[in-house]
């Protein structure tokens, strides 16, 4: 029998079993040398579809192999070996009563559920995600709520014959037999989440008691408050509160990525949203429309401004709060995040001209505003008038007339743009484009000798263009008013505390569109994960940019009609155009960033360029 030495001891089982025959491993063996060690031979083996996860998860259960959680989340690729080294030195020194599991979960080595579904093939378990409706009332009220809450399970409703009993931690010995002395000896164990099952618990009581959440207006005063509080500690850019059909899940956005806050119970539902609604002077009556509002929130250190939305779902109304921190002190148009040969560009052809439309585009929080502002920052003067219009005024600036819209007194766009003109002003700036009837007037007052700063919600810079020529814009003005598009995206910075070289994989280069290592010949680096950056790895984001300049030969093709794809290689053949893709690659190779979230955040729309020439054009290298 041929024996899988070195390569663990999953791969051993699945060759004694016959589920993985000596030819296919000697395979993935060669497939696995050709792309280097970055990723366990497991992993390819399952790439390659010669095994599944649930033969994984039957192998191990029926061979009754005591594997391990650690050992096989890093033969399964979820953790690299340093990762459950730093989990083990966190146990030894300041966790000890927590296990390891819970330590690579609440200190973000590997997502929750990720865990709990390897967890699940461990011990060769159902994974469930188990909520009210699923709970088996008849054996419930067996159960005394003591034994519950301590031992923390739950009987589920399963279509089979056996009892399914729902484990918050099924290596639990003594969970299993409290639970088999309640229910009998022929339960099923089944996997779940752990604060799941804890708030599942919590409404169980709730309902067994009779009563509801106690909660008066003190307290949910309080509690909407706590959670605005912990938003801005925590330096997150939005809130969701988002009622589900068993409780209340509040997520918080933060580095451009959502993450888990609290989950409360499902009574607190009506009270929360009604404060909110008091808060923003929404009809707290209206629960069929979607609604909007605004909160001025004071708090120690000053007062923050929440734009609130109010959006109806089947389980209630979600709640998104954005919160806008208003700062005198702007981002220097030299520290947003441009290469040195882009700023110069930038600066020269379109931020120091006269006239003209400039366009800056990219989705909701990718930092449109703060570049805008950073652009006003550095030509402002006493000698210019700068006008604003913009929903909401984010950034306050001595010196410039700034308008925030409010359609609830029919200050709109329309009538605002009507007049501003009326102003003689020198720099108009447009908050956003979001109609054929701003794009119109952005258009005529470049034509008028005005320079026009404004954003836009497109993928790239040619997007900006082809949606101008979208809302009937006349070819000509487009190509005789707009001056430059830039692009722009946000990624998450790699944390300078953990930062630890990597090597770029097989898969990433085939992602990328790179044939061969010798076009991304750097060094890279990834965030290990330390508790300055709550091991995620990442702390802060770094701009990535793609700057379009309008010379005649762009011009010329937006004149023709051309396609999107045309004047795009038009901008990098003979204007000097370098993709998002390929300045976030610049950036990961200088550290800044990783591959992973280039991968993630830019869209590739052609294949880029080899990082030598990138870098450049960039001017980081001569």
């Amino acid at each position: 029998m041929a024996t899988a030495t070195g390569h663990g001891e999953i791969i051993r089982l699945l060759l004694e079993r016959g589920e993985l025959q000596e030819k296919d491993l000697r395979y993935a063996e060669r497939i696995h040398a050709k792309i280097g060690a970055t990723q366990p031979l497991l992993n390819i083996i399952k790439e390659l579809k010669l095994v599944t996860d649930e033969v994984i998860r039957t192998t191990l259960h029926d061979s009754h192999l005591s594997l391990r959680i650690g050992d096989l989340l890093v033969e399964l690729g979820h953790i690299h070996i340093d990762d459950l080294e730093a989990a083990f030195t966190i146990q030894q020194e300041r966790e000890k009563n927590l296990k390891l599991g819970e330590i690579l979960v609440k200190y973000n080595f590997i997502d929750e559920k990720l865990f709990y579904s390897v967890l699940s093939i461990q011990l060769g378990f159902p994974l469930v995600n188990p909520d009210m409706t699923m709970v088996d009332r008849d054996l419930l009220a067996r159960a005394p709520l003591k034994i519950l809450d301590t031992h923390v399970f739950l009987p589920i409703r399963d279509g089979g014959g056996q009892t399914m009993v729902a484990f918050a931690d099924p290596t639990d010995k003594t969970a299993q037999q409290a639970a088999r002395k309640i229910f009998g000896q022929d339960i099923r164990p089944a996997v779940a989440n752990k604060r799941t099952m804890v708030d599942l618990l919590r409404l169980v009581a709730n309902e067994m008691s009779g009563r509801a959440v106690n909660v008066d207006n003190t307290t949910i005063i309080g509690l909407a408050n706590s959670i605005i509080l912990a938003a801005i500690k925590e330096g997150a850019s939005d809130i969701h509160i988002e009622p589900m059909r068993d409780r209340l899940h509040i997520r918080f956005r933060e580095d451009g990525i959502l993450q888990p806050y609290k989950d409360f119970p499902k009574d607190i539902i009506p009270p929360l949203t009604s404060r909110i609604k008091i808060m923003c002077q929404a009809d707290i009556a209206e629960r069929r429309r979607h609604q909007g509002g605004r909160i001025l929130f004071d708090y120690d250190e000053g007062q923050i401004d929440i734009r609130v939305s109010l959006y109806v779902t089947i389980h209630g109304e979600k709640i998104v709060m954005r919160l806008l921190k208003q700062k005198d002190e702007l981002l220097d148009i030299q520290g947003i995040g441009l290469s040195s040969r882009m700023l110069t560009r930038f600066l020269e052809e379109a931020v120091y001209q006269p006239s003209g439309v400039l366009m800056v585009t990219g989705p909701t929080g990718s930092g449109k505003t703060s570049t805008i502002y950073s652009c006003i920052k550095h030509i402002k003067s006493p000698q210019i008038s700068i006008i604003t219009a913009e929903e909401p005024v984010e950034f306050v600036i001595d010196g410039v007339a700034q308008c925030s819209i409010d359609p609830n007194i029919d200050l709109t766009f329309q009538e605002t743009l009507r007049h501003i003109v009326r102003q003689d002003p020198d720099v108009i700036v447009i908050g956003e484009i979001r109609d054929t009837y701003s794009a119109e007037m952005a258009v005529q007052a470049a034509l008028t000798g005005h320079k026009v700063l404004t954003t836009f919600h497109t993928e790239d810079s040619i997007g900006g263009l082809i949606r101008l020529l979208n809302m009937d814009i006349a070819p000509f003005l487009v190509s005789s008013t707009v001056v430059s598009v830039l692009a722009q995206r946000l990624l998450r910075r790699i944390c300078p505390h953990c930062a630890a070289p990597v090597k770029v994989t097989a898969n990433q280069l085939q992602r990328l569109g790179y044939t061969g290592t010798n076009q991304l010949d750097s060094q890279f680096h990834k965030g290990r994960g330390c508790t300055a950056c709550k091991q995620t790895g990442y702390k802060g984001r770094v701009g990535v940019f793609e700057l379009l300049v309008l010379d005649e030969l762009v011009r010329d093709a937006i004149l023709a009609r051309r396609t999107s794809y045309e004047i795009r290689n038009i901008g990098i053949e003979h204007s000097g155009l370098v993709t998002l893709l390929e300045d976030g690659l610049v950036k990961a190779a200088g550290g800044l960033t990783t591959i992973d979230e280039v991968l993630r955040c830019l869209p590739k729309l052609k294949n880029p360029r080899p990082l030598a020439e990138l870098r450049r054009l960039s001017g980081d290298i001569a």
